[in-house]
Formats: C-alpha cells, structure tokens, sequence
C-alpha cells in the first residue's frame, strides 16, 4: 500500500523511515521496489516474526501481548460503543513511551487511541493491527536480497525489541550498500517521539548522505 501511496502522489524515489512494525515494513518497500527506495531507515524494530529466537534475545511475548485483545475484540455483535478501555491504552503508551512518562503526555495518547478506535469500524481496525503483528512472517531469508543502504536507530530503553536482537539483525544485510545500527541511549521503543533530536539529524546525515550520490 505504501508503494501505491508513492504512485498516486506521483513520487518516483524516496528514502523510507519506519518504527516497530514500520520498520519492518521499510524493508518490504525495498524489496518490492528496490529501484524506487533510496535507502531505509527502521527505528526500534525486528526483522523476525514472533519467534522464540527474539524472546530468547530480550524481545517481548508478541503473541501473548497481541492474542488477549484479539479474542476480545472477535465479535460478530454490533459494537457501536466500542473504545480500547485505559488498560489497553496503558499498555501500549508503558510500551512505546515508556512507564515514566508525562502524565500530560499519557492522557493525550489515551484520549487519541480511543478516539481513533471508536465503534465497530474501530474494534476492527484496532483488531487487525493485532492480528498483523502477532502473524506477520520473518524477514531473515530476504534481507540478503537489501541492496540500499541501512540505518537503523534502536534505543537503550526498547522494551519491545532488544538491542540485543537488532545487534545480530544488523548483520543480515550483507548485501546492501551500507548498514549501521546506531543505539541511543535512553531510548524508548517510539524511539522518534522519545529522542526525535537524535533521530532527525541522524536522518537527515543519512539522506545527505546518499542523495548526494545520486547527483
């Protein structure tokens, strides 16, 4: 979908930045069309599924995280009043953010998840999101076929994908033109929102960077 977002706004090349599940996502891109992405850029992810490996490596319980909501969110019921309770809206904030967050902060994501996912059109979007994540496939056999240049950025306070996991990762693009894993400390997962300073310049030398090869 993301490469048909580029054909509608006509956009030709680009470099591509993605976190969690995006990054993830970055590396379709390159796949699918390795002569329209100019380079990647995944922040806080993992090119595995949800496997033991990644568990073993310090990653979270994917499946059990995502398989709660998913059974309560399976319904052939209207559910007009539908919103995640705060439980959920918790979990995921504690998760991409951090426990120790604003307060301001927390109360602004809450309120914009249950916005998001309000109503039967919600609980099935949210539904679905849950479903990709806990059955999306792993990466590892194709990530020899990356040919742009890789910068991955993970942080020190992932509590979703280790630094563990994205050291061995890493290593995988053995054919791409570049691939470097910068970890920042005091990272969170949402590592653009927790250190976005840190995640802007370094985007910005790594597009310098390439682009200027280019020309």
């Amino acid at each position: 979908m993301n490469l048909q977002v580029m054909d509608a706004l006509r956009i030709k090349k680009a470099f591509v930045l993605g976190t969690s599940q995006g990054g993830w996502i970055t590396v379709r891109m390159a796949l699918l069309a390795p002569n329209r992405i100019e380079g990647i850029i995944p922040l806080g992810t993992s090119m595995d599924y949800e496997s033991e490996r990644a568990r073993k490596l310090g990653c979270w319980d994917g499946v059990s995280a995502c398989t709660g909501p998913i059974d309560q969110w399976t319904t052939t019921e209207p559910t007009p009043n539908f919103q995640p309770d705060e439980g959920y809206c918790n979990f995921l904030i504690d998760s991409g953010l951090g426990k120790n967050c604003d307060q301001s902060i927390r109360d602004f994501w809450t309120k914009t998840i249950q916005e998001n996912y309000r109503g039967d059109d919600g609980r099935r979007r949210a539904r679905m999101a849950a479903i990709n994540l806990r059955e999306r496939d792993g990466l590892h056999g194709r990530l020899f076929n990356v040919r742009c240049p890789v910068l991955w950025l993970h942080g020190t306070d992932d509590v979703v994908y280790s630094v563990s996991n994205a050291q061995e990762e890493i290593k995988f693009f053995v054919n791409a033109k570049s691939a470097d894993l910068i970890t920042v400390p005091n990272g969170a997962h949402f590592l653009n929102a927790s250190q976005p300073e840190v995640v802007d310049q370094a985007t910005i030398n790594f597009i310098g960077k390439w682009a200027n090869q280019h020309i």
